[in-house]
């Protein structure tokens, strides 16, 4: 029973997380203090990250290090650069600027695995970028954001550091040691993880939702044409540098998803902790959007089988 929820609910987790957005957004006061426990929620997610981990999904570095290698210079060189300029051409106040850049600066999503897989991808590629850039997060997105967004605004590097070993490093550490030492307990709980996932992140949406209300209506269309071409040059740059860098069509799909799409739950945390939720509405409209073009992307890949593609082990496909 609990396989099938969470299957439906990562199935149907663009719609759900869009309806959850709008009734944050119609009764903000209900839902607004919600963004006190943020983080809490990031670490959990995270938590359940750690405890999906194996040490099989880290050999592909050894075997194979030139693909993790590129994929994740693109996914800290694109997404933030993209950012930056999306947030330049636009025009944006200073806080929807920090909040583009964040984004960017955030590493790749977890749900991009399951995307990969539908489309026909390199899977163990995907886990490999996804975690070794989740690891290099606290050093890069700190650096990334001072950069990028100084410019904006003052930015606490040092703070945004100890926020993401917080939040980041340490559960999924403490994950990756539970499926080490308490293997039993994992198996018992490693089937409501998705479940746990989707309604962390439809919690945190609603919470930016809920803290944003007034500034959405006013700058909601600016947010969200932005955020879908900060995905879409993601996804297209992505899969560009994978083919310059030769990697076969399984690996740039990979990397494209990968890219494209970020760890929006975040980049919302963060912003809402140290800066305020309007800083955090770029992470909200991306944590739907995100998931509906990879839907998409993956939906038409898996009409169109690599030629390169080798059948996927069963524990990989698990």
């Amino acid at each position: 029973m609990i396989q099938r929820i969470s299957a439906f609910t990562g199935t149907w987790l663009p719609a759900i997380v869009l309806a959850a957005a709008a009734l944050a957004f119609a009764t903000p006061s209900t839902f607004a203090p919600l963004g006190g426990i943020v983080t809490y929620l990031l670490m959990i997610i995270m938590l359940g990250m750690g405890m999906t981990l194996r040490p099989a999904d880290f050999t592909i570095i050894g075997r194979r290090p030139w693909p993790v290698i590129l994929g994740v210079i693109a996914q800290y060189l694109v997404m933030p650069l993209v950012g930056y300029g999306l947030a330049r051409a636009f025009d944006m106040e200073p806080m929807l600027a920090v909040g583009m850049i964040l984004v960017g600066a955030a590493p790749g999503g977890t749900a991009s695995n399951v995307m990969v897989y539908l489309s026909k991808g390199d899977t163990a590629l995907s886990v490999a970028m996804t975690s070794v850039s989740t690891l290099l997060a606290p050093l890069l997105t700190p650096v990334l954001v001072l950069w990028l967004a100084g410019e904006f605004l003052p930015v606490d590097a040092g703070a945004l550091l100890v926020s993401i070993l917080q939040i980041v490093l340490v559960p999924v550490v403490v994950g990756l040691l539970l499926r080490r030492f308490a293997t039993r307990f994992v198996e018992k709980v490693i089937d409501a993880l998705p479940l746990v996932s989707v309604v962390g992140i439809t919690l945190v949406v609603m919470a930016v939702v809920a803290g944003s209300a007034d500034a959405l209506l006013e700058v909601g269309a600016l947010v969200l044409l932005a955020v879908v071409l900060h995905n879409g040059f993601g996804l297209g740059l992505g899969y560009a540098l994978a083919k310059l860098g030769r990697l076969p069509v399984t690996g740039r799909r990979a990397v494209s998803i990968e890219v494209g799409m970020q760890n929006s739950g975040l980049a919302a945390a963060l912003a809402t902790a140290h800066f305020n939720p309007v800083a955090a509405l770029p992470a909200a409209v991306f944590s739907v959007w995100h998931n509906i073009s990879g839907s998409l992307l993956a939906g038409y890949w898996s009409r169109r089988p690599a030629r390169d593609a080798e059948p996927v082990p069963e524990d990989a496909a698990s």
